[in-house]
């Protein structure tokens, strides 16, 4: 799969934007256990352009993540444009425009997945934004706003009309949020579409990689974004791309798990400070499967989420560890 001039080859699975999650350190990560790409925290173009140091620290981005997109929100056709052109300073490889979020602070205010009730200034703001800059533009977005507008169908060759260089769609509405089941087939059916000529790539519920080969048999997609499954469990890229490639996963060992959980925190620690940067990591933490079966865990996963010093929170991990092998008979 090419987007404009970025090859990221046959079947890509890549990590979605999401925020507070996709941070450097994480992105790294990911890439290294074999995301094909991977996509910064939504970046507001109004903050940005504002130049709200929280905001303009999320463009950082490390060489050896690459190729790595910087995604961009708002409602404002002049400050998307001129928030592109600074995104573009940053040098990504890719610049994603994101009309899919379906929070309320972000939707209501029209931005987002909220520009679904307006696809006349979706379009207009895409159209501007790719236009503005030189680097290859993408958007993320939804199937529509409700289950009465499921427009992606439309919208998707709009979309390519614009001169986008490749569209990811989250199979669910935005009135769904993250409820139910992500629905895959209108992603296929644009992606059948013989007038739809850029990659389709698909995103929404790809929690192991019999279902990313699934969805690429089934739907036909051109790539697949994992978001929420890769929270504490970045190891799913290496499992999805030794499935794919080799009919079979080679898992990572437990203790290389866990020393990834480790790495994260140290990693959170050094770029924020302690503080905040536990409270960054807890959820990871949370969300990790790696604790699952874990007997009688309660009381171990309040105490790990409840810890604010690093040497308490490597405490509270070692005995975890030691408490998880002793009940799966590990040495």
């Amino acid at each position: 799969m090419v987007i404009g001039n970025v090859d990221l080859g046959e079947r890509p699975v890549s990590l979605a934007p999401m925020e507070d999650v996709t941070d450097p350190s994480f992105r790294l990560i990911c890439r290294e256990m074999g995301a094909a790409s991977v996509y910064t925290e939504f970046v507001s173009a109004e903050a940005l352009i504002r130049d709200i140091q929280s905001t303009t620290r999320k463009l950082h981005i490390n060489e050896q993540e690459r190729p790595v997109a910087i995604q961009i929100y708002g409602r404002d056709p002049e400050a998307m444009v001129e928030a592109a052109k600074i995104v573009e300073q940053a040098e990504p490889d890719i610049l994603d425009i994101n009309f899919g979020c379906p929070v309320k602070k972000v939707a209501s205010k029209g931005a987002g997945a909220g520009m679904l009730r307006d696809i006349p200034k979706l379009l207009d703001i895409t159209r501007r934004v790719v236009s503005a800059v030189s680097i290859p533009v993408t958007v993320k977005t939804r199937l529509g706003w409700d289950c009465e507008n499921k427009i992606i169908t439309t919208l998707g060759l709009r979309l390519q009309e614009c001169g986008i260089k490749a569209l990811t769609v989250h199979g669910r509405t935005r009135s769904q949020m993250y409820t139910g089941q992500a629905d895959w087939t209108l992603i296929g059916e644009l992606k059948s579409n013989p007038e739809m000529e850029i990659p389709v790539i698909g995103n929404g519920d790809i929690t192991s990689a019999e279902q990313a080969k699934e969805a690429f048999d089934k739907f036909g997609v051109d790539g697949i974004m994992i978001g929420r499954a890769a929270i504490g469990a970045p190891w799913i890229f290496k499992e999805v791309k030794d499935y794919l490639t080799n009919g079979e996963i080679s898992p990572l060992s437990d203790s290389e798990k866990f020393d990834i959980l480790r790495r994260q925190i140290r990693e959170s620690i050094d770029r924020i400070d302690e503080y905040r940067g536990i409270l960054h990591i807890r959820r990871h933490l949370a969300a990790t499967p790696l604790f699952k079966g874990i007997p009688n865990f309660r009381e171990s996963r309040i105490a790990l989420l409840r810890a604010d010093k690093e040497s308490e929170l490597f405490d509270m991990l070692d005995k975890i560890q030691e408490k998880y092998f002793e009940h799966n008979n590990l040495g």
